[in-house]
């Protein structure tokens, strides 16, 4: 199932390192080729010749062999990998990895990596529940790192917890999973919106919302996890891409990405409107900041911004899927149902502000995922990288 994939496996100073030589021999017994880096205290736990002799690779530790002087360059092997595998991940090492201190090979390959990382954590249960762990592996998680959660059971303390490394067939399915489901969405190209929308009123004043960008970009960077062409329309938020495969375009107003959205969506099989866009936008910008002290109370006129939906759900061609967001106040269903048919689209994703935990600048939402036929599928609260897979599910059934 990992045949030709290039996986390094980093090895740090834990007790449960003697369980990643059974980790190297199934990975390899999938089909993977396997590089090892290890932590000079990895070698106090394990020695490097039983790791070589399943690999058949010599294992990387220093930055260079001391008797040679030859350079082991971290570059290239996170440029080689197909995925890196911490596995044990004691709690330094995730420290380091978390806050870039970069004072051994593994944690510069870590840092040099372009494939997606895999984290294991291994530790005693006092340490796995301390705050700073906790802290670490959720700083981790949220720079997309993967992490595949201790189990429970007895530790080397002798006390009983969680913090046991999970077992290599476990790790090894984990990938297995991955790697299918990163192909799951191949050659597909979405085009999709994320974030506010800006409507000045005067060079340092606008008209916006609390949109922060993250459901968006959470399903970019899941559609883009599994092998898909993701070109990504934001309008001002603080986040960044970290998928190499998303192309972002970033925009201002509702017309600025009206005109972005319409120059990408020929080339587009699905598009996914998740921006929160502004409804209506001043007729007239002030070329100068409006002075309180001077000018009379300013009367802002509005005038209806495009509707960026229903532009390109007008332009639909076969074969394309426009997917829309409705975040609703009163009357749900019903009003994203209209949205749904008057706009052209395919499926809509509705949200209520009167549910806890959904709507704006949360990590967390609460969707009901509504067909044009009517049939809903309500979804509970989840991570938004949680609900952005369920909605590719989602989208993947109906195509």
């Amino acid at each position: 199932m990992l045949k030709g994939k290039h996986i390094v496996l980093g090895i740090t100073g834990g007790i449960a390192a003697y369980k990643s030589a059974m980790l190297a021999r199934l990975l390899i017994k999938e089909g993977a080729e396997v590089q090892i880096v290890m932590t000079p205290s990895a070698k106090e736990f394990i020695t490097p010749v039983t790791l070589s002799a399943l690999t058949g690779k010599p294992v990387v530790s220093e930055f260079f062999t001391a008797n040679t002087g030859e350079w082991h360059s971290h570059v290239d092997l996170g440029l080689w990998a197909d995925a890196m595998v911490i596995a044990p991940a004691t709690a330094c090492t995730i420290g380091k990895m978390a806050n870039g201190v970069a004072d051994n090979m593994l944690v510069t390959t870590y840092l040099s990596a372009k494939a997606p990382v895999f984290v294991a954590p291994a530790m005693d249960l006092d340490m796995m529940a301390h705050p700073s762990t906790t802290r670490n592996i959720n700083l981790l998680r949220s720079y997309g790192n993967h992490i595949i959660e201790a189990a429970s059971g007895e530790l080397a303390s002798h006390l009983c917890g969680k913090g046991r490394m999970q077992e290599p067939e476990v790790i090894v399915n984990e990938l297995i999973a991955f790697f299918n489901k990163s192909q799951s969405m191949k050659g597909e190209k979405l085009l999709i919106t994320a974030g506010p929308t800006y409507e000045k009123i005067d060079p340092v004043r606008f008209i916006g919302n609390y949109s922060t960008g993250k459901m968006g970009y959470a399903i970019a960077e899941e559609a883009a996890a599994r092998g898909a062409e993701v070109t990504l329309v934001s309008g001002p938020v603080s986040l960044k891409a970290q998928h190499p495969s998303i192309k972002v375009i970033h925009v201002e107003s509702a017309r600025q990405m009206l005109d972005a959205c319409k120059e990408a969506f020929p080339q587009t099989n699905i598009a996914i409107m998740c921006a929160a866009v502004a409804d209506y936008a001043p007729n007239v910008q002030a070329d100068k900041k409006i002075k309180r002290e001077k000018d009379e109370i300013p009367v802002i006129n509005l005038v209806k911004n495009p509707d960026i939906a229903a532009t390109l759900g007008s332009e639909k061609k076969d074969g394309q899927i426009i997917v829309g967001f409705a975040l609703e106040t009163d009357n749900e269903q019903s009003n994203a149902l209209d949205k749904l048919h008057r706009k052209n689209l395919d499926m809509i994703a509705l949200n209520s502000l009167r549910t806890p935990g959904a709507g704006f600048g949360t990590d967390t939402n609460v969707l009901t995922l509504i067909c044009k036929n009517g049939f809903a599928t309500e979804l509970p609260l989840m991570t938004k990288a949680e609900a952005a897979s369920q909605l590719l599910d989602a989208i993947c059934r109906i195509k």
